[in-house]
């Protein structure tokens, strides 16, 4: 694709990294069969195509972003599908991520979704202040009706069950059992230890089990995914310096073999650390090792081998692969391999490549398209008819329990159980 960005324009590294991305595209459309909005919705526009036109045009002018744009680049799930489909291999990811930065600086929205907005990039982030919250979304249950759309939906969206906070989640060092075979720090994470914090502690006990020591660090929290897709940058690369920070006082002190993930979304971001804070003279250099040492849950169990499952189970799992973990990190068949080897019958989800609507807050801020992603994911894992869903993560268990009555867990929880651990919960229910 031809541009013409001025000189000037060229040297903000923002416009330098957006101009290469755009020239790699050769706008064969191979991205529009795979794409969840362009699917459902049919508009050129809300293909990834579409959107790189849209972006192109609106960064060469140096232009406000006009409300056609937002309201196309808003419902683009960042699920990455095209990705995996482009033969040109365009970074679809940071040119958006470039794009929703542009958006945010220069395009007033609509009060109700100003304020939308801001409450989630004020709530979700902080574990303390979202357990509150769902206190009050549980509260509010019985006037659900009266509630504005999209208040009415995140209500509705909330779990009727909160579990308590979970001791793992506290800075710490937990030991290996037996010998040390690596030392590994655990991203606990922000929404996930409310949600569900049997997923951390499903992580912790699979760690242990196969020798690692695993450290959750002090000061290290949200992964800063969140408000970057948001277009909210110094939000977010505030939560990613003090990651950063967080991981290498352990990695130059008693040392690192890897920074383990058991959240998918949160790992794609994480593992991008180095190029977001490329420009960083402090950060740029310790935000790469970071990068590098970073591994998903289902990464490290496989350089560690699995052990001999306690018992194969039979069970049959509808394995839901995430579209960050799939896509965003191109990590598609290894957390299949490990479930078979834990004495699972795995099952492929039909239409797997599509993404289910959760996508971070998009469920929260596009409810109609993502509800009808959601349904459409539902009936292809229903049509498998499975004892149970595994997913890699949190988001996506959410999304897909809220259209189902099968119960939805955590990949690790599966692994753990088979190796030794309980029974996850949501299997032993009656």
């Amino acid at each position: 694709m031809q541009t013409s960005f001025t000189p000037e324009q060229l040297e903000d590294p923002g416009i330098a990294r957006a101009n290469d991305i755009l020239r790699s595209c050769v706008h064969c459309g191979f991205c529009t069969a795979t794409c969840p909005t362009y699917v459902l919705l049919g508009d050129e526009l809300d293909s990834p195509r579409g959107r790189i036109y849209l972006i192109k045009n609106m960064l060469e002018a140096d232009a406000p972003a006009t409300g056609k744009v937002v309201k196309h680049i808003d419902r683009c799930l960042s699920c990455l599908s095209c990705m995996s489909t482009c033969p040109s291999g365009v970074h679809y990811m940071h040119l958006v991520d470039h794009a929703r930065k542009h958006i945010e600086e220069t395009y007033v929205r609509p009060l109700p979704d100003r304020l939308l907005r801001r409450l989630l990039a004020l709530v979700l982030p902080r574990p303390g202040l979202f357990r509150l919250a769902l206190v009050g979304a549980k509260l509010a249950r019985p006037v659900a009706w009266a509630l504005p759309g999209r208040l009415k939906g995140m209500v509705g969206m909330a779990p009727a069950r909160l579990a308590s906070p979970s001791s793992v989640d506290r800075p710490q060092v937990l030991p290996a059992d037996g010998p040390r075979r690596k030392r590994v720090a655990l991203l606990t994470g922000c929404a996930q230890q409310v949600l569900d914090p049997a997923i951390n502690e499903a992580t912790v006990r699979l760690l242990t089990r196969h020798g690692c020591e695993v450290v959750v660090a002090n000061g290290a929290g949200c992964c800063g995914a969140l408000t970057h897709h948001m277009g909210q940058e110094a939000a977010a690369f505030a939560s990613v310096r003090a990651n950063v920070d967080a991981w290498t006082a352990e990695l130059d002190g008693d040392g690192l073999d890897a920074v383990v993930v058991n959240a998918s979304g949160c790992g794609t971001t994480v593992k991008d650390y180095g190029f977001m804070l490329r420009e960083d003279p402090v950060y740029a250099d310790k935000a790469r090792r970071i990068s590098e040492l970073t591994r998903d849950i289902s990464e490290l169990m496989q350089e560690l081998g699995l052990r001999k499952a306690a018992g194969g189970t039979g069970l049959k799992v509808a394995y839901h692969s995430a579209c960050s973990l799939q896509h965003g990190q191109q990590i598609k068949t290894t957390p299949k391999t490990l479930l078979a080897a834990a004495g699972f019958q795995v099952l492929d989800v039909p239409e797997g490549h599509l993404c289910c609507g959760s996508a971070g807050t998009y469920n929260l801020t596009q409810p109609e398209i993502a509800t009808r992603l959601r349904d459409r994911k539902v009936a292809n894992i229903e049509r498998l008819t499975p004892n149970v869903v595994a997913a890699g993560n949190i988001g996506c268990m959410v999304q897909i329990q809220s259209g189902t009555s099968l119960p939805v867990v955590h990949t690790a929880e599966l692994l753990d159980w088979a190796t030794g651990g309980p029974k996850p919960a949501r299997l032993a229910a009656p």
